[in-house]
């Protein structure tokens, strides 16, 4: 058995702690406990918001009690209004599995599922989709009210735009779920989110009243940036934990770009940094912001911890070749490859001797020839790092590994190039 440690103590320093019911610490202090976190199977990968309840079960699990991930394969062909403005559309049972199957992958990542206290996978859809709704209304409904479930913050909120009888029924399926953990997996503690309070409650209503039974609840809280822009949004949308919708580059910029203001926190949020070294990170960050040392760190840590070290370690490369810190020529090819993913490309038919203008508006770094030249005469355009003159010979530029060719157009204006 993993020695237990204080996960309230260690939410809290770490910014993770919002609420928590009377005597969960009480509860977490008595014994192992397991605990879980449901995650939503509507998209085909979790996004990077969804690291809030994945580290409150990393935390779980490190504090020596059993992190069980719910995937809500059920509950997904219904739709949580929490925290919606509409009415989202509903997916067909293949979609959920599809998306059901992807996610597992990705929690797989972050917690062991091996050990004294290993993780547990469930799927809500296990005892939903089999569910009589007669027996259900029956002993279920008839603990709740009508008045108690409009008192709940995700149901209040859509009132006035409009809520469906199948969204609102949501919160009486989230509480079947616990009461349904707690009786197959000897579950007593739910993790969510701060918008998730309503539903949590709910849960442990339902088991209390059904079985005599105590269970708790710890909500975590919901993140916005300093700069009050929604978390993990981008310019460029959502951004995921699937390499093939955000890459794992991609990842690496978004962590690197945090705001000064934000760096400190999500150090704490969403690594396992001990608190010396995130606060060493932080001040050196105060004394020369310029460096950002603690952005690099957090950003080598989580997309490490994503994707693995390989992943990072040239997701970081591709970031230094492009904002002019890296020396091109000693590139591999893993790392060309990948910059080809992030910035134009094109590839060179077998046979072709074109000049390097031809090179320039192939690439779209120019719309024409003529102007290729005059870029070319004043000096802006790169290959391989090394200044082109018009009357450049291309065939004497020694190739990149793989037979690539890197333009450059003045300071940060990339573009990629094959050779076959």
């Amino acid at each position: 058995m993993a020695q237990r440690s204080d996960l309230i103590g260690e939410l809290t320093w770490r910014g993770l702690l919002y609420q928590q019911t009377e005597g969960a610490s009480a509860a977490l202090d008595a014994g192992s406990v397991s605990g879980y976190a449901g995650f939503d199977p509507t998209a085909e990968s979790l996004h990077v918001g969804s690291l809030v309840p994945i580290m409150g079960l990393v935390h779980l699990q490190r504090a020596g009690h059993t992190p069980v991930a719910l995937v809500g394969g059920g509950t997904a062909l219904i739709g949580d209004p929490s925290g919606k403005p509409s009415e989202r559309q509903l997916l067909d049972a293949e979609a959920v599995r599809a998306n059901s199957a992807a996610i597992r992958s990705q929690l797989e990542r972050f917690v062991d599922f091996s050990g004294a206290n290993a993780a547990v996978m469930a799927d809500n859809a296990e005892w939903l989709t089999g569910l009589d709704l007669l027996p259900f209304l029956r002993d279920t409904g008839k603990h709740f009210t009508v008045n108690y479930m409009l008192a709940k913050e995700s149901v209040k909120s859509r009132i006035e735009t409009g809520i469906s009888f199948t969204e609102f029924a949501y919160m009486l399926l989230q509480a079947y779920d616990f009461l349904e953990l707690n009786r197959r997996r000897g579950v007593t503690l739910q993790l969510g989110g701060s918008d998730q309070w309503g539903n949590i409650t709910a849960g442990i209503e339902l088991i209390r009243r059904s079985d005599g039974q105590e269970a708790h609840g710890i909500t975590l809280p919901l993140i916005a940036s300093a700069a009050g822009t929604k978390f993990g949004k981008t310019e460029a949308g959502t951004v995921w934990l699937d390499a093939a919708r955000t890459s794992p580059y991609q990842l690496y910029q978004f962590w690197i770009n945090a705001e000064d203001r934000d760096a400190g926190s999500y150090l704490r949020m969403f690594t396992l940094m001990p608190r010396a070294e995130i606060e060493e990170l932080e001040s050196s960050l105060k004394q020369h912001p310029e460096k950002r040392e603690a952005q690099r760190a957090l950003a080598v840590d989580v997309t490490t911890r994503v994707h693995g070290a390989d992943a990072a370690s040239i997701a970081e490369e591709v970031s230094s070749v492009l904002f002019g810190k890296r020396d091109v020529t000693e590139l591999s090819l893993p790392v060309i490859e990948a910059l080809a993913r992030e910035i134009p490309f094109s590839e060179i038919g077998a046979g072709e001797t074109p000049s390097i203008a031809d090179l320039l508006t192939t690439a779209g770094l120019a719309p024409s020839r003529g102007a290729a030249r005059r870029l070319l005469e004043q000096g802006g355009i790169y290959i391989n790092e090394a200044r082109a003159t018009v009357d450049l010979d291309v065939a004497s530029v020694n190739p990149l590994p793989g037979k690539h060719l890197l333009l450059r157009k003045g300071a940060r204006q990339y573009a990629l190039l094959k050779l076959s």
